[in-house]
């Protein structure tokens, strides 16, 4: 197989990726307003060959057949009126799909060997007067078709959208039989030319239809499901694309806004720095996320009080017992060894994101509250600005999160009078040593239970990387097919 054929559900894959947006520019134009890119390459195809028939038997099972009638005068039998109705499919089998994508132009889908047998009613009259009592017969017609479809992809009414009106069928075998194969040979001479019409007209006029409906179909359930993903809570994303697709021989990529959204606001993107040159094609699935994506992101969690973090009780108390340069101040023993103490950690401040080859700053604003149960001790307020530097992975289902470096931009008491100078340097160094480790560590099972929450446990990726660089970020992968979501889809055709 040629490396530029592909499989039908890259397309419908594809046409749901592409989803609303207010307007299509040119995409070198459109580049600074995107803020997320996803490019599908072709050994994606390979894996997502392996159930095309599933996609394609739910267009043909889907379909709905009207009933057609018709009359003919045929010498010495007089006017015979016929009509067919319940056509229904049964026993459906394909053999192969196929698409080639044209650099440039659009897509050529081939669907082979689709065997069938449609079964239905044909209701008949006949006579040299008008006759009043009708006569029907079950029929089967056995069947072997080729489709062809030669899908446009354009950019109309705010989204990228596939013109298939382009669609063909090829019949090399369309045999009728009649219920027990006893009615005159002129009357099934006429039946079979009827049907053979009826079959070549109505039926590919249906089946192209609901190819285009499957498309669209599929294109709403990925655009609910990426919306979905990308939403928790109040906040939530616009994915709308920004350009249409290009198409090469061996990618596919769309571009996306990526606007967070939170309470009525939403985020601008004017500044990307996307440029196709920053990915590659050896991978199955990239997808190419802007810091323009991230920041308002993190304001949105900000604002929804997301960054807040309390420790107590026994797990409090074995923080602290971590081997400093200098002892732990007598006053924090007390408060560990007084009836239940709490530290609350929250954000001051939005959290400022960048990433660079090194891996992604961030750049925070925390306070620190020390409180307990007790009234003879008295609390401690502190705020920190901190600065690091983290690398992110995902692997075995679960993110994993390292600070390779840190450090403390500033420390301040705002209400006490007066601090030791010791004291203040066991808590600076308390909070790069244990303050940044037990939120990396506190992030990393809290952002993987989102994660799963959004389904990404039920993917299998393959050696996922993450890849940051200057101002965005690439997150590259290999996968297997996703079989939960053909199984949802399917479900959801087939209401």
């Amino acid at each position: 197989m040629d490396k530029c054929v592909m499989t039908l559900p890259v397309l419908l894959l594809f046409l749901g990726l592409v989803v609303m947006s207010q307007s299509c520019l040119e995409p070198a134009s459109a580049y600074r307003f995107t803020g997320a890119v996803c490019r599908l390459t072709y050994p994606a195809a390979v894996v997502l060959n392996e159930k095309t028939t599933k996609v394609i038997q739910a267009a043909f099972q889907h379909a709905k057949y009207p009933s057609i009638s018709n009359e003919k005068s045929i010498l010495f039998v007089g006017k015979v009126k016929y009509g067919l109705a319940n056509l229904e499919i049964h026993n459906l089998s394909i053999g192969r799909s196929e698409f080639e994508l044209i650099a440039g132009e659009g897509i050529e889908i081939a669907i082979s060997n689709v065997s069938a047998v449609f079964k239905g009613t044909i209701q008949y009259a006949y006579g040299s007067w008008l006759v009043n009592v009708g006569h029907s017969v079950d029929f089967e017609i056995d069947s072997h078709i080729d489709l062809g479809i030669n899908p446009k992809l354009y950019c109309g009414k705010g989204k990228v959208a596939a013109d298939t009106s382009d669609c063909y069928l090829t019949f090399h075998k369309l045999d009728l039989l009649l219920q027990g194969d006893r009615e005159p040979g002129w009357l099934k001479r006429l039946f079979t030319n009827f049907i053979t019409f009826t079959v070549k007209l109505v039926i590919k006029s249906q089946i192209c239809k609901e190819i285009n409906n499957v498309a669209n179909i599929l294109a709403d359930f990925i655009q609910e499901r990426a919306e979905k993903f990308l939403s928790d809570g109040d906040i939530s994303m616009d994915i709308g694309v920004t350009s249409a697709p290009v198409i090469t021989s061996n990618y596919i990529e769309s571009y996306h806004k990526g606007l967070a959204k939170y309470n009525n606001m939403t985020a601008v993107i004017n500044e990307s720095v996307f440029d196709p040159s920053q990915l590659t094609e050896d991978r199955m699935l990239y997808f190419w996320i802007s810091d323009e994506v991230f920041n308002p992101l993190i304001t949105a969690a900000h604002q929804d009080r997301r960054f807040v973090l309390n420790i107590s009780g026994l797990e409090l108390t074995e923080l602290f017992k971590t081997n400093l340069s200098t002892p732990i101040p007598e006053f924090l023993s007390q408060f560990l060894s007084s009836e239940e103490p709490v530290l609350r950690v929250w954000s001051v401040s939005v959290p400022h994101l960048w990433t660079t080859p090194m891996g992604t700053y961030v750049r925070a604003v925390a306070a620190a509250e020390l409180t307990s149960g007790a009234e003879d001790i008295p609390g401690l307020y502190f705020e920190m600005e901190v600065e690091v530097v983290v690398t992110a992975s995902y692997a075995k289902k679960k993110l994993i999160l390292i600070a390779t470096t840190s450090q403390l931009l500033y420390f301040s008491f705002p209400y006490a009078l007066q601090m030791v100078e010791a004291h203040i340097e066991y808590l600076k160094e308390a909070v790069e040593k244990i303050g940044v480790p037990k939120v990396i560590s506190k992030l990393e099972p809290s952002l993987t239970a989102l994660l799963d929450k959004q389904g990404t446990n039920l993917f299998d990726l393959i050696e996922p990387q993450v890849v940051s660089q200057d101002g965005f970020v690439i997150i590259q992968t290999d996968f297997a097919f996703p079989h939960h979501l053909l199984v949802e889809f399917l479900r959801k055709t087939l209401e």
